[in-house]
């Protein structure tokens, strides 16, 4: 026999063995498409578009299946009832953070994101309580965006209505949190904190004796380039979009700052006192972040115990997609859901409507940290911006292409230009 059919023979056995292992042993997985020896299922995936090829196999084999990336299984949750089910209603079992490759080599499973079991429950807790204690969520923190809005809008004056890009280099940024946790050392106080690197430190400091504790230098650099990676790269990327959907839209934008005029006017900044003053205008932003879909797959999970899901038995430490695009994406929900319109968040009345279904920092324990925050300042941000600027597009809002470009982790806006016009 021809040695390289042989080795293909006996790859292919082992691979059919591990397949029996996973249905016959302690896990009853669902099921899915038929995986291919070794590489499993990934030429069925278009790679470009993950959450595109999903939602065409949740039409074959339901809400709940199984796909292989090599030889590793990866149970898929489609549709906001297997989603709620899992992260909600099961939210601990499912509270796991899965596989993510690139992560893992970045920051060695450590930080807040990427983390697991007692290290993510400890990181998460400690982040919680401190970013609350300096004000996340109270009117302290809404000033400080405030005065980032008003910053962003004279920045954007300097430009004579240029356009604005934004480019994620995550060495530098690495870099940038090493150099400022330097400099906090050098300085600390450690009966007067000033913000969470601080805190950070002294909570270094009181575990110093215990060789077990979670807080390092180590952990410190990556839970602050978590937050900063998190809180900066998503929102100002549906910063980005959702200018570009307002360009597309101008009859939208005239409505938001017919708004605008009517409840804050030219006096003041907008405040999120106005917010619920502004159907039309909160309606806006959620469609914005609906719409665009920016993580489709969401982060992805695992399962921290073998657990009975529906009918099938999940073995602990399997990975697990749950997908966002599914749940904002939803028909029923949000009738013609590919098409950008407020009205899914307002009823017949003109009211703001809220949607168990609008999840796009995720549900359930692993839910994102900072989800607060950046509602506020997409809020602020938004409104800040259209008090202040006409917004004018280089070509026919009919011509402006809104096709986002997708990738394997989010969604992005194309690239565009636009003026900033001073109101």
């Amino acid at each position: 026999m021809d040695p390289a059919v042989a080795l293909v023979l006996c790859l292919s056995c082992l691979f059919l063995l591990s397949l029996w292992r996973q249905s016959s042993g302690r896990g009853r997985l669902p099921s899915g498409p038929t995986p291919l020896p070794i590489i499993g299922n990934i030429l069925q995936l278009d790679v470009k578009d993950m959450s595109k090829s999903l939602t065409n196999f949740s039409k074959v084999y339901g809400p709940v299946f199984t796909v292989y990336f090599g030889l590793k299984p990866i149970v898929v949750l489609h549709g906001y009832e297997a989603v709620k089910e899992a992260l909600i209603d099961h939210g601990e079992k499912f509270s796991g953070r899965g596989s993510f490759p690139v992560a893992e080599k970045v920051n060695k499973g450590l930080g807040i994101l990427f983390s697991n079991g007692k290290r993510w429950k400890e990181i998460r807790r400690f982040s919680l309580m401190t970013l609350r204690n300096f004000g996340l969520g109270k009117r302290s923190i809404e000033d400080r965006v405030q005065e980032e809005a008003l910053c962003l809008v004279e920045e954007l004056r300097k430009t004579n209505g240029s356009h604005n890009k934004v480019v994620k280099n995550f060495a530098y940024v690495k870099s940038y949190v090493l150099e400022r946790i330097k400099e906090h050392q050098e300085s600390l106080d450690m009966d007067n904190p000033r913000d969470f690197i601080d805190c950070f430190l002294i909570k270094m400091e009181q575990e110093k004796h215990n060789l077990q504790s979670e807080f390092t230098i180590e952990s410190l650099i990556a839970t602050v380039t978590d937050m900063f990676g998190a809180g900066t790269e998503t929102t100002s990327t549906t910063l980005r979009f959702g200018l570009l959907l307002l360009l597309k839209y101008p009859e939208v934008t005239a409505k938001v700052q017919e708004e605008i005029e009517c409840v804050v006017g030219r006096n003041r900044s907008p405040c999120m006192q106005d917010r619920s003053h502004m159907p039309y205008t909160d309606a806006v932003v959620h469609e914005i972040q609906r719409y665009i879909d920016l993580i489709p797959t969401n982060l992805p999970h695992a399962v921290t115990c073998d657990v009975k899901f529906r009918n099938y038995l999940i073995p602990k430490g399997t990975t697990i997609i749950t997908s966002l695009t599914s749940v904002l994406h939803n028909d029923k929900e949000f009738p013609n859901p590919e098409m950008f319109d407020p009205g899914h968040f307002l009823d017949r009345s003109g009211n703001f409507k809220k949607s168990d279904y609008f999840m796009p920092f995720s549900a359930g324990k692993r839910m994102c940290v900072g989800e607060g925050l950046a509602r506020m300042e997409l809020f602020l941000f938004l409104t800040t911006i259209l008090q202040n600027f006409n917004l004018k597009s280089q070509v026919d809002p009919k011509d402006i292409d809104i096709t986002p470009i997708a990738n394997a982790f989010g969604r992005v806006p194309p690239f565009y230009q636009l003026c900033f016009i001073p109101v």
